[in-house]
């Protein structure tokens, strides 16, 4: 086996013994060749790489495995989350999987999760296609030539596309599969191009060893940082905003998408950003679209007839169209990728219903209540079968990425609320549910945000929003007073009190789960509907 490109002194990936050949850390300029090369990918007008993904242009949460060993079997929080898998199987999976690389070129990067070094987890991920192995290299944290002299790691992931398992075999659901060993300390990817699958499954890891092993709260959420060094928190499922509103011009980014928070503060646990796409507007949203250049890994993102500029408004292959793009491609990133402790914490939900406030202003219970809710709505469109607004309910705003009980990250949380604001942020609908009311503007929503980290909420009048106890502001600054209470921006008002009660009933029934490890007050800080309105 021979082994190009710059590698330290341990070159070895578990359980691949006979691949054609092994390329080591190669520049992206080096992986961009390639791809072109293959003919897998194609140069756009600012000197990005487009590729697609295949048959997979998003996760397959049900095809997510952990193996259920000594380590797991007592740990983890099982479930249609986290589902077991046989250590037998997979050892002879990751057999397999040797065997199909006997005769193919393979590509090994060496990169670090999470940017306090006191945390840092080395990661080897070694990749079928060269555009996996750039989407390392832009998401994860970038070596310099001296940390990859002595380069041991503590994890490996294996990642192999065109390897389909064969589930009556294999034990798996179908031919592809993502496979978290704690013990053997491997992720084994196989049967999807997806690069998202690469980065979630470190994300869950991460998610088991830090909480559980270091008392450190993991999160899925973006982070900046303003002048002054106020750190602020942004909380959200997919679509909800994460990147758009932590992407902001007067502060400097700490990250997109994963953090942890130490006793020391927040830090980001990727090099990179993964940003959607889809309807990417230059005005709306000037920072991500600058950074989409050369070095940057759109995917599944269609081009202009006869031309190589995107269109980001097609969503013929998927309406999840994303980029990958190094931190640094923002013009204003934080340097070390590491903040204090926040004093401001955001959480956003895109709420189709039009029933929840702009911006509201929780309790330390109600934090605890909504954090353990992780409320969104998904609209027609986003997936197939979805044809109306339905109630998405995700613990902690990444129940798919959990492998401990929810109850376990807001026990962490809640040590750390004090002294903290904490505000719910709708980025949904208005004025009405989907269909009928509007979406919430950006600007409206950015001033709020703005006026939240500014502290010009923290001395105007308050009012209550019936049935789900919500403090409302009455002015802010640079958004119309008129929209700030949801029910005056209702045409019927009754109406809203009819969609608000039975988006109230869905809070309660899935929040049954975990009234088991929940305190009393944290359960009545949630929506009532014996409200008199």
């Amino acid at each position: 086996m021979n082994h190009f490109g710059k590698y330290g002194s341990n070159k070895e990936i578990p359980g691949i013994k006979n691949a054609k050949s092994i390329y080591w850390n190669l520049t992206p300029s080096q992986l961009i060749e390639d791809t072109i090369k293959k003919n897998q990918g194609v140069f756009t007008d600012k000197g990005s790489l487009l590729i697609e993904t295949g048959e997979f242009t998003g996760r397959s949460p049900k095809d997510r495995f952990i193996v259920c060993d000594n380590i797991t079997e007592n740990t983890v929080w099982w479930g249609d989350v986290n589902i077991k898998f046989s250590e037998e199987n997979f050892n002879k999976l990751l057999e397999k999987v040797n065997t199909y690389l006997i005769d193919k070129d393979i590509y090994s990067r060496d990169v670090f999760a999470c940017a306090d070094k006191s945390h840092q987890l080395k990661v080897r991920v070694t990749t079928e296609f060269t555009w996996s192995n750039l989407f390392a290299n832009n998401m994860f944290i970038r070596p310099n030539t001296e940390d990859l002299k002595n380069f041991t790691p503590d994890w490996n992931i294996i990642c192999v596309p065109g390897f389909l398992a064969d589930p009556n075999l294999d034990g798996t659901r179908q031919h592809n599969f993502a496979i978290l060993n704690f013990s053997q300390k491997i992720i084994l990817i196989g049967g999807t191009g997806y690069t998202g699958e690469i980065k979630k499954s470190v994300f869950s890891i991460l998610n088991y060893i830090l909480p559980q092993e270091r008392n450190v709260l993991s999160m899925h959420c973006s982070a900046n940082i303003g002048n002054d060094g106020d750190t602020a928190i942004f909380f959200g499922l997919s679509g909800t905003g994460k990147t758009t509103l932590s992407s902001d011009p007067n502060r400097r980014l700490i990250g997109d998408d994963e953090h942890g928070w130490s006793e020391n503060g927040v830090f980001n646990f990727e090099g990179g950003c993964y940003a959607k796409t889809i309807d990417l507007d230059e005005n709306k949203e000037p920072q991500i679209f600058n950074a989409i250049k050369w070095g940057s890994l759109l995917e599944n993102v269609t081009l202009f007839d006869g031309t190589s500029t995107p269109d980001y408004t097609n969503s013929s292959i998927t309406e999840n169209t994303r980029v990958s793009y190094p931190i640094e491609h923002i013009d204003n990133f934080q340097p070390n990728s590491i903040g204090g402790n926040p004093k401001n914490i955001f959480f956003l939900t895109a709420d189709a219903f039009g029933v929840l406030p702009p911006i509201s202003k929780l309790t330390k219970e109600q934090a605890m209540y909504h954090f353990m809710s992780g409320y969104t709505a998904k609209v027609a469109g986003t997936e197939m079968g979805i044809t109306e607004p339905t109630t998405t309910f995700s613990a902690c705003f990444g129940k798919a990425f959990l492998p401990l009980h929810p109850a376990k990250y807001a026990k962490l949380l809640g040590e750390k609320l004090e002294g903290v604001n904490v505000w719910l942020v709708n980025t949904g609908w208005t004025g009405g549910s989907y269909g009928v009311g509007s979406r919430m503007k950006l600007p409206h929503t950015r001033s709020m945000i703005t006026a939240a980290l500014n502290g010009e909420l923290d001395n105007v009048e308050y009012t209550t929003l019936p049935i789900f106890n919500l403090s409302i502001p009455t002015t802010c600054p640079n958004v119309p007073n008129e929209i700030l209470n949801p029910k005056s921006t209702w045409s019927n008002p009754n109406e809203w009190e009819s969609v608000a009660q039975n988006l109230a009933q869905q809070f309660i029934k899935n929040f049954q789960q975990f009234e088991s490890e929940t305190s009393l007050e944290i359960k009545e800080a949630g929506p009532k509907l014996e409200v008199e309105i």
